[in-house]
């Protein structure tokens, strides 16, 4: 592969590392908005590994007409083995919930190992020609890790297998996810046939120092 391949490779894997981070760290997977009562609203929402929780209090009646908002946020570790009965009903949700934090972060962990081999991949001509394959390889693992963590989310929300998850909807982490794992495998396939097609010696793919075999 020319290097011009492998800097085009290396930005993608980096762009779709960035959308990975922001997703897991995100605490806005699924959103639930609770309906207002006396004056309070309180929306939830869950990530990966938090629960935060925003309460908005609106004071009518001001002398001018107007009203007065307070606002209340705060976060915890989710899902909580107390608070959230990890113990008794609901150990099967809290055990596939927290899977799906152990694959964001071995996604994650494949991203981050994909775009040093990249770097390490344009150093010389003889490398970039070989090392195609263990980025595609770790590219691969990198964004089947996050369709697993997409589809473990997606079924606990279509199924509300959590108090609440009957009335949530999907958040900004959850678009985050999606973009990543298909910008993901757009980029892996186009590892793939770039490889491939500079190993046949494509001058596109190769550059001008094509690998052509000796016949003899």
């Amino acid at each position: 592969m020319r290097k011009t391949s492998y800097v085009i490779a290396f930005f993608s894997v980096v762009a779709t590392l960035a959308l990975n981070i922001l997703s897991a760290t995100r605490p806005d997977w699924l959103i639930v908005n609770n309906p207002e009562i006396l004056h309070s609203k309180i929306t939830v929402q869950y990530g990966l590994t938090k629960r935060c929780e925003r309460q908005v209090i609106t004071v009518p009646g001001l002398p001018d007409g107007s009203r007065l908002a307070y606002t209340d946020y705060k976060c915890r570790f989710f899902p909580n083995r107390v608070t959230d009965e990890c113990e008794k009903d609901n150990k099967v949700f809290c055990m596939v919930w927290s899977t799906a934090g152990y694959f964001s972060e071995l996604g994650i962990g494949f991203g981050a190992v994909a775009a040093l081999a990249l770097l390490f991949g344009v150093s010389t001509h003889s490398r970039r020609r070989r090392i195609w394959r263990a980025v595609a390889g770790l590219t691969t693992l990198h964004v089947l890790f996050q369709i697993l963590a997409f589809a473990v989310v997606t079924h606990l929300y279509r199924l509300a297998w959590f108090p609440s998850f009957d009335r949530a909807r999907p958040g900004t982490a959850y678009v985050l996810n999606t973009l990543s794992w298909v910008f993901g495998t757009l980029v892996t396939i186009g590892i793939i046939t770039t490889g491939i097609s500079a190993n046949k010696g494509h001058r596109w793919a190769a550059g001008n120092r094509a690998y052509r075999p000796i016949e003899g």
